[in-house]
């Protein structure tokens, strides 16, 4: 079982290293989607050389959907990558894979096309044009995720926790309507769409240079869920915080590492680890499973 975290800074990467992360997941702007804070490169080259001091891994984002101007930069970028000797990047844009083989550098890039991710056949393709792996669409049901995966030789990496984008734009959508009522404009995270007819609901919308982003209005969790996951072949499990920052995603992170050990061992109760992380979830962010425990035939 393989655990990975986003990492925003130097300082909470050691921290989750030091809470049960197996691999540090970073990026930065133009090249890397929905990250809990875009670093540079010399803050990816600090973050990778703690990892393999460590003896852990990081895989930089290179997930967006790249126009002219950002294919023109990626290769330097790589370069840069590959001087560090990150483990795997993660792309989706089959010309930023063809730049990558263009360059021939020794970096192994995990397939990650968002939603795009829905069949073994799929990823069987991108594995044979060199991809370490994949990423799984979000949409899909643990039912097919394990469908898929006795098809595959290697693991299909999975998000077991933190929110999930239900919309992406590249216009600037927040700045246009500030534009349009005058308003000062917000960006800091703090904004959020409601539905008229839930007033529970909050759906979390922020804008970055790669555009509007909108979140789910809850965080996904399959903690009760991870046996089962394990028992089928999906053993490298995803957290997300692009939307939970500081220590309390490290306390996730260690919780999780601590499940992971409970399954190992023989010991592990699905209600009790549930409700710890129920304890340590933003009272303003329930969690559910998302489209994973439905049937297929409900979500397509």
């Amino acid at each position: 079982m393989e655990l990975i975290a986003t990492a925003e800074s130097l300082e909470q990467a050691e921290a989750l290293i030091n809470a049960g992360a197996d691999r540090l997941y970073v990026g930065g702007h133009p090249f890397g989607l929905r990250l809990p804070k875009p670093l540079n490169l010399e803050s990816i080259g600090q973050i990778a050389d703690l990892a393999h001091r460590h003896g852990k891994k990081i895989t930089v984002a290179c997930n967006a959907l790249m126009h002219n101007e950002q294919i023109h930069k990626l290769a330097p970028y790589l370069s840069q990558l590959g001087k560090f000797a990150v483990d795997t990047v993660s792309i989706g844009d089959p010309g930023a894979i063809f730049i990558l083989r263009e360059l021939g550098l020794p970096l192994p890039f995990i397939y990650d096309a968002g939603t795009l991710v829905t069949s073994a056949e799929q990823i069987a393709f991108w594995i044979s044009q060199g991809a370490s792996g994949a990423i799984s669409a979000r949409e899909l049901t643990l039912k097919e995720l394990i469908a898929m995966q006795k098809k595959l030789d290697r693991p299909i990496e999975v998000q077991v926790y933190g929110p999930t984008c239900i919309h992406q734009s590249g216009r600037p959508l927040l700045k246009n309507y500030f534009n349009y009522t005058g308003e000062v404009p917000k960006n800091d995270q703090t904004l959020y769409l409601r539905d008229p007819k839930n007033s529970d609901s909050h759906y979390p919308i922020f804008e970055d240079t790669d555009g509007t982003h909108i979140f789910s209005t809850d965080d996904l969790s399959l903690m009760g869920q991870l046996k089962l996951m394990y028992e089928n072949g999906l053993t490298k499990w995803k957290l997300d915080g692009v939307l939970l920052h500081g220590g309390r995603f490290v306390q996730i992170t260690a919780l999780f590492d601590e499940a992971r050990r409970a399954i190992e061992s023989g010991a592990f109760v699905p209600e009790s680890f549930c409700n710890r992380l129920v304890k340590l979830q933003p009272a303003y962010r329930p969690l559910s499973t998302g489209f994973y425990l439905k049937n297929p035939e409900d979500v397509h």
